[in-house]
């Protein structure tokens, strides 16, 4: 069995970041151990919620798993408490990578704007731990933010080609670029940063926002990688896993903040396996 950490907070309640990556990535077949990056009570779209940053005990935790001889085929990183944080996390991957997989899901931002914990400075601290990865999964606002290019609502292909560019230079293998509009076609971008190569897979577009949605498909993608599904078909999956998870919360009324029922679809995300 294929073994993944994941580094990132535990929201108590609110459906993101660990508590989607560990349900997922175990109902896919693979291990998924944890470094807690904070703990908060529940996830940022709710008001007052706590926080406990747990900075302090990321390296006695991989020191511990060095000291324990334990190895990982994957290192997914997601939702990072700061940009101190961000440097403690570089030297773990450092010290735990050994022909490891590193995937980066650099969740800051959305919707034009970086969410309400960070600062102008994030951003660049951000861009270096992508610098560590094989594979980056910006949106395009986050696009945007690491490379300090200007945020459009309207683009054209050249926009997307400079951006992969940029993001490319920053020191990633490939990257995956979601939320992506062309041609009237709504869907993710595979760029490998060697080649220039690219593909886009388009996928249907639910007319309402969930938060959450972009850890269940950085979550079912990492489960792809580990179940030996190439880049493209990991996100095939991983987009329709999010896809199905939408339209099914899309029924329920209100709390349209709280997360996606991902719970309810994984039966669609399992037979997709087989």
């Amino acid at each position: 069995m294929k073994r993944i950490v994941t580094i990132q907070d535990i929201s108590c309640l609110g459906k993101c970041s660990i508590t989607v990556a560990l349900p997922i990535i175990s109902a896919m077949g693979v291990e998924a151990a944890i470094i807690p990056t904070a703990v908060l009570s529940t996830h940022t779209m709710f008001k007052g919620f706590t926080c406990k940053d747990l900075d302090d005990q990321i390296v006695p935790i991989t020191d511990h798993w060095k000291n324990e001889g334990i190895k990982f085929d994957g290192i997914y990183t997601g939702y990072l408490a700061s940009g101190q944080q961000i440097a403690t996390v570089m030297s773990v991957i450092d010290k735990l990578k050994d022909d490891t997989l590193v995937v980066v899901d650099p969740a800051m931002a959305d919707n034009g704007k970086l969410y309400p914990a960070f600062d102008s400075e994030f951003p660049k601290e951000m861009a270096k731990l992508c610098g560590k990865a094989d594979i980056i999964l910006p949106n395009i606002t986050e696009a945007s933010f690491l490379t300090g290019s200007e945020y459009k609502t309207e683009y054209d292909e050249s926009y997307i080609d400079e951006l992969l560019k940029k993001l490319a230079a920053l020191g990633s293998k490939k990257v995956v670029l979601k939320g992506v509009v062309l041609d009237g076609k709504y869907g993710v971008i595979c760029y490998n940063c060697k080649t220039g190569e690219r593909s886009m897979y388009s996928h249907e577009k639910i007319p309402v926002g969930y938060h959450g949605t972009g850890d269940v498909f950085s979550s079912t993608f990492v489960g792809a990688l580990m179940r030996g599904k190439s880049m493209e078909d990991a996100v095939k999956l991983a987009a329709d896993y999010t896809v199905e998870c939408i339209k099914i919360t899309f029924n329920r009324v209100g709390e349209d903040f709280y997360g996606v029922d991902f719970e309810t679809a994984m039966p669609f995300l399992i037979d997709r396996l087989k």
